[in-house]
């Protein structure tokens, strides 16, 4: 076996470092939550125990952590369905050109580019002006869309600049309508798309915080309860509020993939039936 060059070696650290300054305050934070009644915010750990994560679930004097968790929750999945509902629509729109879709598609990404918190103000005041309510499930839903939008409709693009047209027209020769064609032809090829949308679309609502700053009322979503507790929490529970809501976003994660993993087993026997059929 030849022996590796010395590039192999000092890629493989930066490499290492690089993870290291990626994960490694999430890995401080998961390991200080553990510390035991007496400890505090910083090394050396006092002791281990499951402590701060027993009373997240009791009474807590400041903050409301439960309520702002189920705010982020239903506005994920709002934004999420909407993210995947729009693309879809969007990607299908922009196959053929019309007049103004340049323009249009390059106002989309524009929002990308804008600083978060201007965005959060300028929904906010759009609201206040027209005398709507500035609340998390309004203003703030709007603000959010702004941000997962572009990046669910570049994927859709993306996959329907590589979409093979002849599965819709050998669909079409064979007597189904549009919508037929749509639905068991088109969806099903770009499910695995669809659902890194949804991904996307929820885990970005659910950690977004200066879109949300300006536009969420009175009522916190879970990223500016948990800033607001910065100020007042001098106790490891905040690192334990941490710990599970990094553990429910890798959860959320994995159900999302386990959904691609099981489409894609189903895709792939479909395939092998009908090949078994025609022989």
């Amino acid at each position: 076996m030849e022996p590796r060059p010395r590039s192999f070696y000092v890629l493989a650290t930066l490499f290492a470092l690089f993870l290291l300054f990626l994960y490694g305050p999430t890995l401080t934070i998961g390991i200080l939550s553990f510390q035991g009644p007496g400890g505090g915010l910083t090394f050396p750990m006092r002791g281990t125990s499951l402590y701060w994560f027993r009373d997240l679930f009791e009474q807590q004097a400041v903050g409301d952590i439960w309520g702002s968790f189920g705010r982020s929750f239903v506005l994920g999945l709002m934004v999420m369905i909407t993210t995947v509902v729009v693309s879809v629509m969007g990607g299908l729109a922009f196959r053929k050109r019309f007049p103004g879709s340049g323009v249009l598609f390059y106002l989309i990404i524009t929002s990308l580019v804008i600083p978060s918190i201007l965005i959060s103000l300028g929904v906010g005041l759009m609201f206040s002006q027209a005398g709507l309510p500035v609340h998390w499930s309004g203003s703030g839903f709007g603000a959010q869309l702004t941000w997962t939008l572009p990046f669910g409709l570049l994927i859709m693009f993306a996959v329907f600049n590589r979409f093979d047209k002849s599965y819709e027209e050998a669909a079409r020769d064979l007597g189904a309508t549009p919508w037929q064609t749509l639905r068991h032809v088109v969806l099903p090829i770009i499910a695995p798309s669809l659902i890194g949308v949804a991904l996307f679309g929820f885990t970005l609502s659910y950690d977004e915080f200066a879109r949300t700053l300006l536009t969420a009322g009175s009522y916190n979503t879970l990223p500016l309860e948990i800033f607001g507790m910065t100020t007042n929490v001098t106790t490891p529970v905040l690192y334990a509020l941490g710990t599970l809501t990094t553990g429910f976003s890798l959860i959320m994660i994995g159900f999302f993939l386990c959904i691609a993993w099981i489409s894609a087993r189903r895709k792939a026997r479909a395939g092998s039936d009908a090949g078994k059929g025609l022989v």
